[in-house]
């Protein structure tokens, strides 16, 4: 019996540590290897574009003033001709001079047909206005405060113009590291280079095993793009959820039965984060919209014997179910040893699994390399940083903490874009916890007077009968 217990402990105690990983890590990064070398053997030539059919860009505005004049001069810039080419700017409420940038674009690049749209209902609701308005036989969305390498219109349209069923896809987001080098933080700075590595690989290694096995979960808001038939005959864009690209992702996945594929080629460049308030920010949004939406198209349906089947439920079971309890055993490693776990193990078991994520990001620098060939500078820079790979893994671990806030905050707030930053919500935690401290030491207090007066009262009471 002592033999069997000690089995079963040992097997409870590795797999929570690497089981989980191995099945929800590192097999796909070993699939994304795989197909790798898989596309290298189908690789042929591609023949240049002869026939540029016409695209709408859709360019959602709010206080863009900074960047607005780069992302469309990356536009004027691209490889796509201008002629065929219509850009809609729709300005969401911003408070800015955004529109003076506007009117100096339509001055600098003549060629571009270009219409400013004003709304005052919120980001989706002036993206379906748009869309509306949109001409061509595709529509393009783009963030503005970004910018599209030189052929990323041309390779995310040429995709679409070689398959004739594909009606979606996302094109490949990462930071801009000609920004990245200006940052004067330290930390910040070595924050931003991660987070270029890990855009890198989510969408270059990660995203591209998920797009051969039709398994997508988001359309990135960033740089996304559709045949024009397919989204008019969708819901549009949800006015109910802050993820409204997850949202529309989900339209195309189970109501229109679309494949979503990611363009590896179509390169689109975002600001790094601007401060680790915004990196807090950001994710919690990006969690708050996941659950949204996959409660909206969950419901009844998701089900365990689903995990393998349905793209919905098998991220919910591992950003929401697996994650977290790996989570958990690293802040509980002090614990263990009250368990009759020797410290020496518990040191070999953290070792294990960090080399073991360490190898996994290893594997995706491999295929994110491979396909950043389309830009010779970026790929550069991407394989100067291979030291950050080592990095990833605790990087990643600190966001585990982020997504957790995002979710209690899913629960106990309502929904909306604006969402507290760290330093907010770390002072209103100060002032709880000090409130918190102050009672035991105000009881101590009044204590200590009720003792004192008693003794006062005693003294006075003595000395008056002596008198």
């Amino acid at each position: 019996m002592t033999a069997i217990t000690r089995i079963l402990n040992s097997f409870v105690f590795w797999g929570a540590w690497i089981i989980i990983p191995v099945l929800m890590e590192i097999l796909p990064a070993l699939g994304s290897v795989l197909l790798l070398l898989h596309r290298r053997r189908k690789t042929r030539a591609k023949g240049e574009m002869t026939y540029f059919p016409e695209i709408t860009l859709l360019i959602p505005v709010y206080n863009s003033e900074d960047t607005l004049f780069r992302c469309i001069a990356s536009v004027n810039d691209s490889s796509y001709p201008n002629s065929s080419i219509r850009i809609f700017l729709v300005n969401n409420q911003g408070t800015d001079d955004s529109f003076s940038v506007f009117a100096r674009c339509q001055h600098e690049f003549p060629d571009l047909k270009m219409q400013w749209l004003n709304t005052e209902q919120g980001k989706s609701r002036a993206l379906n206005m748009a869309l509306y308005n949109s001409e061509g036989k595709y529509i393009i969305n783009i963030d503005s405060d970004g910018i599209l390498e030189k052929h990323a219109l041309k390779n995310i349209v040429r995709k679409f113009e070689a398959d004739e069923e594909l009606d979606c896809q996302t094109g490949a987001i990462l930071t801009n590291p000609s920004l990245i080098g200006k940052t004067k933080s330290l930390i910040l700075n070595l924050v931003q280079r991660l987070e270029y590595m890990e855009y890198a690989q989510a969408f270059l290694a990660g995203r591209s095993y998920a797009s051969e096995t039709n398994s997508v979960y988001t359309l990135s808001g960033a740089f996304s793009a559709f045949r024009k038939s397919a989204i008019l005959d969708s819901r549009m864009y949800n006015t109910e959820t802050v993820s409204e690209d997850t949202h529309i992702t989900f339209q195309m996945r189970y109501l229109k039965h679309e494949r979503i594929e990611v363009c590896e080629d179509a390169l689109f460049l975002v600001d790094p984060i601007e401060s680790l308030d915004k990196l807090y920010t950001q994710r919690q949004r990006w969690q708050r919209g996941s659950l949204e939406v996959a409660k909206m198209f969950g419901g009844k349906s998701l089900r365990i014997t689903k995990a393998f089947s349905d793209v919905n439920t098998r991220t919910l079971l591992y950003d929401h179910t697996f994650a977290f309890p790996r989570m958990i055993w690293y802040l509980a490693m002090f614990c263990l040893q009250a368990m009759q776990y020797s410290p020496t193990v518990i040191f070999y078991s953290v070792l294990v699994i960090f080399a073991l994520y360490i190898l996994v990001a290893y594997l995706y620098f491999l295929s994110a390399s491979h396909f950043l060939r389309v830009n010779g500078d970026l790929r550069k820079y991407y394989r100067r940083h291979f030291w950050c790979v080592a990095l990833l893994p605790a990087y990643n671990f600190c966001l585990f903490f982020v997504r957790f806030a995002g979710i209690i905050n899913s629960i106990s707030t309502d929904s909306a874009w604006r969402t507290r930053s760290f330093s907010e919500e770390w002072k209103d935690f100060c002032s709880v916890a000090a409130g918190i401290l102050k009672k035991p030491v105000n009881l101590r207090n009044r204590i200590y007077r009720f003792f004192n007066y008693s003794d006062e009262s005693a003294e006075t009471d003595s000395g008056e009968s002596s008198l």
